[in-house]
């Protein structure tokens, strides 16, 4: 189970058409957008990541502007942010166990970054409602291949209500008021 204490989540390159381009975009943002604003409920830090953003372009801007300038994008050339030595430090500067994941794509930057954070200690939580590739099979082929590896696979409403732990929190209820719209 979630811990509030122990929680980060990390938010992958969402940039650019690509983020437009990955299968039921739409949807995937939207949850997306759900975690950031409960991280701001649960006070959980974000750790955000760009690929590229030279090439691919700039976090789109419903995501960014959540974000920026509590928290600043971590630039990468490797697709695992593992391999980024910034993201890593950053990490570690949290004392935080259990990393929820979303992010684009699937199949590429967030198995990477997922498999790395596994192999490294890591409890990783990846939320399947919250990333996306552009072809469905690639997801699809992603998401079993983490669960195969022993990461944990979750949900938007499935994580909130873990780190919410009862619905007498004091808050649920403002969770609750932006996930009724999912």
């Amino acid at each position: 189970m979630l811990d509030i204490k122990n929680t980060a989540l990390t938010v992958i390159d969402v940039q650019g058409k690509l983020a437009g381009s990955v299968h039921d975009h739409e949807k995937v943002l939207m949850h997306i957008h759900y975690f950031i604003k409960a991280c701001e409920v649960f006070a959980l830090p974000v750790l955000w990541s760009e690929q590229a953003p030279d090439k691919i372009g700039e976090t789109i801007g419903t995501i960014r502007d959540l974000l920026y300038p509590m928290v600043k994008p971590i630039h990468k050339r490797s697709f695992s942010c593992y391999d980024c030595p910034e993201y890593v430090e950053h990490l570690k500067t949290l004392n935080r166990r259990q990393i929820l994941v979303t992010g684009i794509e699937t199949h590429v930057c967030v198995y990477q970054t997922v498999r790395d954070l596994h192999r490294h200690g890591y409890e990783v939580h990846l939320v399947a409602d919250a990333v996306s590739s552009r072809h469905p099979l690639d997801t699809d082929l992603a998401v079993a291949r983490m669960r195969d590896e022993g990461i944990t696979i979750t949900t938007t409403e499935m994580a909130m209500c873990e780190l919410l732990k009862t619905a007498d929190s004091p808050k649920f209820k403002e969770i609750m008021a932006f996930m009724k719209r999912s």
